[in-house]
């Protein structure tokens, strides 16, 4: 037997490759390869077990696109649907009869904000099961209210609304831009046009700590008056607003009016502009104010992904990422007995009880219209043959924060996708749903962390339980570590992009076997 020993340095990389052979050619030779990269230390044997830089790298890098081209849920569906349909999925309508069949691949959506898209199996029947995996794609914004023109001591500003539990001081000093949907009037019809101003319209000024000393200590604003981003000055809007302010008022007796009364001239003006259309053709409109500075890639080694809206869109875009590459072969989904499904719902950040949330019927009745043509118990005998994951970010144990975590559950970046555990179900998460999810990612080589929160500290929750108690489903609940939830700017690592893509993928093709082997 002999000893090799070699040690090589590639950018920044320190390779010891270790080759150990023997003289007889019937015995095979073992290599073991340690990469020590500048974030990361893993041990490669054989096959390799972790990802390469580059494909850690590339997936980020897909991610950061997804998330800014996704500034609002209607432009993450819109965003989903291009990545669907550039995968083979067909749109089908709620309001359609369906003929789906095996081995179909289709999505459907709510209110422009939910969307679920599912590939049918080649030996799926029904009473067969589904491999669900479930996130939402809303996040905390401030929303511009149905009347928004405000002007005080010559500023317009735009009055807007709290959404979700949002860490709102982190929006202050912010350049911040406007996304969303607007209903148009063309003609005889009434039209959604998806609205995205990709640059620096507002602004949320703090004041200045000469006129608030203890903000060095005590930091407090209301965000009912102190929340609101200054938009234009009055001497600018008169000046360049004169010609729609008069269309507004020639048109004073018609319905459409009522946007130029309830908004400001400039507001008004930036939508006519963006969308090429007069004043009195807008009807109405949902518009959600954004970072205005793009997702990155950040740290030394660019590990980090610094972006607004993580949570969820990283769990959505592991989801869409997952499903089309589990169904990316011709032949993929001949020997499948399950539907392969993804639900990524609106509202979650508002308690999902909205007919495009996870509380809704969406799910339910699009699992029923799969199952029909079985039993008359097609849908109750699926339902215990099924597995939902609810695929949510997770608090990342913080350097300077490190006592809010419990001492053994502090999950760390590049250690792998979180497991959410809680004991008074805040959590969906059961043993049985565990063993499965451990089964899987041993088949798919990714890591696994596990969390719970401390005795002494409140637990959030998420579609889990709700998806869980409404349809029966077994499910759990996990998702990637990030720091700074709910900021309007977050952080999480490259590596969780390409973990929880491989998670998801795995287990649209390995749960069937496992549900299989398991006996309860």
């Amino acid at each position: 037997m002999f000893f090799h020993k070699y040690v090589l340095n590639y950018c920044n990389c320190i390779i010891k490759v270790s080759v150990i052979t023997w003289p007889d050619p019937s015995c095979a030779c073992q290599l073991k390869i340690y990469v020590s990269l500048p974030w990361q230390f893993c041990l490669l044997q054989g096959p390799t077990s972790s990802p390469s830089a580059d494909a850690v790298k590339t997936a980020a890098k897909e991610f950061l696109r997804f998330i800014n081209r996704s500034p609002s849920p209607f432009h993450v569906v819109e965003e989903c649907k291009a990545r669907l349909m550039a995968a083979g999925f067909s749109e089908i309508k709620e309001t359609e009869a369906w003929n789906v069949k095996p081995k179909d691949k289709c999505f459907v959506t709510r209110n422009q904000s939910a969307i679920v898209a599912f590939a049918v199996g080649g030996q799926y029947r029904p009473g067969n099961g589904f491999s669900i995996i479930g996130a939402h794609t809303d996040s905390p914004v401030l929303k511009v209210k149905p009347v928004s023109t405000q002007e005080k001591h010559g500023y317009v500003q735009v009055g807007v609304e709290c959404y979700g539990g949002g860490m709102w001081h982190s929006w202050l000093d912010r350049d911040l831009k406007l996304a969303g949907r607007v209903f148009i009037r063309k003609g005889s019809m009434i039209e959604s046009h998806l609205l995205h101003v990709d640059r620096p319209i507002l602004r949320v000024p703090n004041i200045c700590i000469h006129f608030q000393r203890e903000m060095t200590s005590k930091f407090e604003f209301n965000k009912e008056t102190h929340l609101l981003p200054v938009i234009a000055t009055v001497l600018s809007q008169k000046q360049e607003s004169t010609e729609n302010h008069m269309q507004c008022e020639a048109a004073s007796t018609e319905p459409p009016q009522d946007q130029c009364d309830k908004h400001s001239p400039a507001l008004i003006q930036l939508l006519c502009n963006e969308l090429a259309v007069e004043p009195t053709q807008i009807l109405d409109f949902e518009l959600l104010l954004s970072d205005a500075v793009p997702a990155t890639l950040g740290g030394v080694y660019e590990e980090f992904v610094f972006a607004p809206r993580l949570d969820n869109l990283h769990s959505c875009f592991c989801a869409i990422e997952g499903l089309t590459r589990a169904c990316s072969e011709t032949d993929s989904l001949d020997s499948e007995p399950h539907v392969r499904m993804i639900a990524l719902f609106d509202n979650e950040e508002t308690g999902s009880q909205t007919a495009a949330g996870a509380g809704s019927k969406l799910l339910e009745l699009i699992l029923k219209r799969l199952c029909t043509g079985g039993s008359r118990t097609a849908f109750e005998e699926s339902m215990p043959k099924s597995i939902m994951v609810s695929a949510d970010m997770a608090h990342a144990v913080h350097p300077n924060y490190s006592e809010k975590h419990e001492g053994k559950h502090r999950p760390e970046f590049h250690k792998g996708v979180v497991i959410k555990i809680n004991a008074n179900q805040r959590y969906a998460t059961t043993a049985a749903t565990t063993v499965v999810i451990r089964e899987v990612a041993r088949k798919a080589e990714v890591p696994l962390q596990d969390f719970v929160v401390k005795n002494d500290s409140p637990c959030g929750s998420t579609i889990g339980p709700i998806m869980s108690a409404n349809l029966g489903i077994p499910t759990i609940d996990l998702g990637a570590a990030q720091l700074s939830m709910h900021s309007i700017r977050e952080m999480c690592e490259t590596t969780s992009v390409y973990h929880t893509t491989a998670l998801f993928k795995a287990l649209f093709e390995e749960y069937p076997r496992i549900m299989a082997s398991m006996k309860m």
